[in-house]
């Protein structure tokens, strides 16, 4: 109950959404009935002389007959046949004008919805406690009221116009069939109209109250909005979830290049990154894996593993690690300092082939100092791949 009181927001389109597939828009029988009365009433008030004339022939026809008739049986079977044929063809047609007149209705009110949920069988609906609750509930109560009020405003309006042409309805006993048949056409004509304008009244006030129905049956709660939001956008802790997942298997993709890597750079254990060139495949440098902590600890352990080289230059490893991604080749202001350290390792390989070879120096790289975020804020930082 208090949930329900809470529901004070609108629906969204979601819901809306949802509430359409499920069968719950926007009906007025009110209109229903007026596009279903009033267009067979125009119809029939249209084709009334041919109506009356069609009518008389199949009544006079219906009526003529001889006494050769009676010997044959198919021929009566044969004029019944005929009979029926021709107040088909009379009907068939006002029944679907009228089929289309409520099929209108029904978009003018609340569009067209094709579901066929409503008609699944639904066996909560069986129990009676469930049933003596939804004929009590507000909704069915306002609709019961507001047929009785509909149904007695008919009545007093077709009572008081019979009662007022009393006269002319007694009078046609007294004409002949066809004079008979007009007159009460045309009296009919007045009666349907003025039935027709009070059904029309009830629809134009039934319109917005369903539409407006339909709206307060669809609010939401603010809880019911939150879970929305969570179903759409994600469950925050499932989406941090995820995100952790993927950090941790985009860090075993980079663990797993370091082995490959030419270099690693360090600072010498806040920073590590590691490089990797080939002058066939690659146009400059570039970082195959970074990390700072714990993680470059890891990197340069797997480095000592794979004996891929290790070089300590804290403002080229810092330098580095603030102004490339992974898989990033390394930018046009670094390739001074990398080229250094690359030719240090390809110096290093070489003195390993050659026994007795001097190892070369350790280089110095110099770094811009603006790229060094120890001397302020870089002016690019990207995401880190952590």
């Amino acid at each position: 109950m208090a949930e329900a009181q809470d529901r004070n927001l609108p629906a969204s389109e979601r819901k809306k959404s949802k509430a359409r597939k499920d069968g719950q828009v926007a009906r007025s029988r009110d209109l229903g009935h007026l596009a279903v009365i009033g267009g067979g009433s125009a119809l029939v008030i249209a084709l009334m002389p041919r109506l009356v004339d069609t009518l008389r022939k199949l009544l006079a026809a219906g009526l003529s007959f001889d006494a050769t008739q009676l010997a044959e049986g198919d021929v009566m079977l044969r004029h019944l046949m005929s009979q029926g044929v021709q107040m088909l063809l009379l009907v068939l047609p006002m029944g679907a004008a009228v089929l289309l007149a409520a099929l209108a209705a029904g978009k003018l009110c609340g569009g067209w919805n094709f579901t066929l949920k409503p008609l699944q069988p639904k066996f909560e609906k069986l129990n009676p406690l469930t049933g003596v609750t939804r004929l009590l509930s507000k909704n069915q109560l306002i609709e019961t009221l507001k047929s009785c009020l509909l149904a007695a405003v008919l009545l007093a309006i077709g009572g008081s116009y019979v009662w007022q042409h009393m006269a002319e309805f007694t009078a046609l006993n007294l004409q002949p069939l066809p004079t008979a048949l007009a007159s009460s056409g045309d009296l009919l004509r007045g009666g349907v109209m003025l039935l027709l304008l009070a059904v029309a009244a009830f629809a134009v006030i039934d319109v917005p109250l369903q539409k407006w129905r339909l709206g307060e049956q669809l609010k939401m709660s603010h809880q019911e909005m939150k879970q929305e939001f969570k179903e759409q956008e994600g469950n925050a802790e499932v989406k941090g979830r995820m995100r952790q997942m993927a950090r941790q298997m985009a860090r075993r993709r980079m663990m797993a290049a370091v082995p490959d890597a030419d270099l690693v750079v360090m600072n010498p254990t806040h920073y590590a990154v590691a490089l990797k060139y080939d002058e066939a495949t690659m146009a400059a440098p570039k970082v195959v894996a970074k990390g700072t902590d714990l993680v470059a600890m890891k990197i340069r352990d797997l480095a000592t593993e794979h004996k891929v080289p290790v070089l300590e230059a804290p403002p080229l490893a810092r330098a580095l690690y603030a102004n490339c991604e992974i898989d990033q080749e390394v930018p046009k202001v670094l390739f001074n300092a990398v080229a250094q350290v690359l030719a240090w390792v390809y110096q290093l390989r070489q003195a390993a082939t050659v026994r007795g070879a001097r190892p070369p120096a350790t280089p110095q790289p110099q770094v811009p100092p603006e790229l060094d975020p120890h001397n302020g804020p870089v002016p690019r930082r990207r995401r880190s791949a952590e």
